[in-house]
């Protein structure tokens, strides 16, 4: 056996992350997807551990330790993006869509926990192949996975990872062609955006001073969320992961400052720290999943992955095409729903782009659909619905 100390896990994360982000640049399929370098990094490692295993040549483990502090941190930094002002901006529309998306958060829990049931598995697997991997997509599935198997069921990471991974590809492959169904029934034109666009874009330079103050602001509600999460848990005996709390602090802390020490908060210096700390801690997660585990549940988990496809996709053409006004913003947002609510916000972004180079730009969507799911979404319905739903079934 090889056991890798802290450092060392940490090096391999950082180094695996590098050889993905290598891999994606050069492999058509992996770019057009839009395949996470973590994951791909991460399975390269974890594939190379279940060959070693199975063939009795070594076992490797690690020390993924630090793993918790990058969830935590890259949380935080979501939630130091929701600045109530783009909700505001939003209007009416956002708020729709918003309550739409909060409505799949829901159902896709509902249909992960109903289908895992039928075909015989934990339900907390059903959760796994929902909401959490859906809609929170390979950051969502790492983080509940972990809390999941704190409470016994060992193979709840990789079956999240799996199912993010699975749905990352159906919703790159569903959203544009959605959408061009939708553009080219209705026959929808642009119109002049009823939104004038917006784009929370920070163009300070990167500072020592200003750095530093972001890291406060950060390990502040880390510090603080993370407290109030371990003591709501003792006092009610309900589980709430440590990274929701310092999520639901950060909120605070932003609008806060938002108020009363404008120009405090620098998106381009938080996102920085988001993309670093989501890049390690979802390698660490995905190098450290354990394929041999989940052999006997391959079947069950592509089953229910397709039945979500084919809800959202269903409930994108006939529910929300139809409450976001039927018209040409509303069809390119179907695209972007269809790319978080399978995938990821980077999803989202890149079918819409792919639907407006062809047939013509939308203000409307490029505000709201990124506003909701980058951050919105897991504020308000994903945490909340997810662990009621994890509490229930444990």
């Amino acid at each position: 056996m090889i056991e890798l100390n802290q450092i060392t896990t940490l090096f391999l994360a950082v180094a695996l992350y590098l050889l993905g982000m290598a891999l994606v640049n050069r492999i058509g399929f992996l770019n057009r997807f839009l395949i996470p370098a973590p994951v791909v990094g991460g399975l390269i490692f974890a594939t190379l551990a279940l060959v070693l295993k199975t063939t009795g040549i070594v076992e490797i483990t690690l020390d993924t330790s630090l793993q918790t502090l990058f969830m935590i941190a890259f949380f935080t930094t979501v939630g130091l993006g929701a600045s109530f002002k783009l909700i505001k901006l939003g209007g009416k529309l956002l708020v729709i869509y918003l309550l739409l998306c909060g409505v799949t958060v829901f159902l896709q829990n509902v249909i992960g926990v109903s289908f895992a049931q039928l075909f015989g598995i934990d339900p907390l697997l059903g959760v796994m192949a929902g909401a959490v991997s859906m809609n929170g997509g390979h950051g969502g599935a790492a983080a509940y996975g972990q809390t999941i198997e704190d409470l016994g069921i060992s193979s709840a990471l990789t079956i999240g990872m799996a199912a993010a991974t699975l749905g990352l590809i159906c919703g790159s492959l569903s959203g544009g062609p959605v959408a061009r169904y939708l553009i080219k029934k209705h026959d929808l034109k642009p119109a002049s955006g009823k939104i004038e666009g917006y784009v929370e874009k920070d163009e300070r330079p990167i500072q020592e001073w200003s750095f530093m103050v972001q890291v406060a602001l950060l390990t502040f509600s880390m510090a603080v969320g993370t407290y109030l999460g371990d003591l709501f848990t003792n006092v009610t005996g309900f589980v709430l992961p440590s990274y929701i709390g310092a999520m639901f602090v950060a909120v605070i802390v932003r609008n806060l400052t938002d108020r009363f020490i404008k120009g405090t908060v620098n998106m381009k210096e938080i996102n920085l720290i988001g993309d670093v700390s989501l890049a390690i801690f979802l390698s660490m997660a995905l190098m450290s999943i354990k394929l041999w585990e989940v052999a006997d549940l391959a079947l069950p988990l592509i089953g229910i992955i397709l039945i979500q496809v084919i809800f959202l996709v269903l409930y994108a053409i006939f529910v929300m095409f139809r409450m976001l006004g039927k018209d040409y913003d509303a069809a390119v947002m179907i695209s972007g729903f269809l790319g978080h609510g399978l995938g990821a916000t980077p999803n989202a972004m890149a079918n819409m782009s792919a639907t407006v180079s062809k047939y013509g730009p939308s203000r409307t969507a490029f505000l709201v659909v990124p506003i909701v799911g980058a951050f919105l979404i897991d504020v308000v319905f994903s945490a909340p619905i997810i662990i009621t739903t994890i509490n229930l079934f444990k």
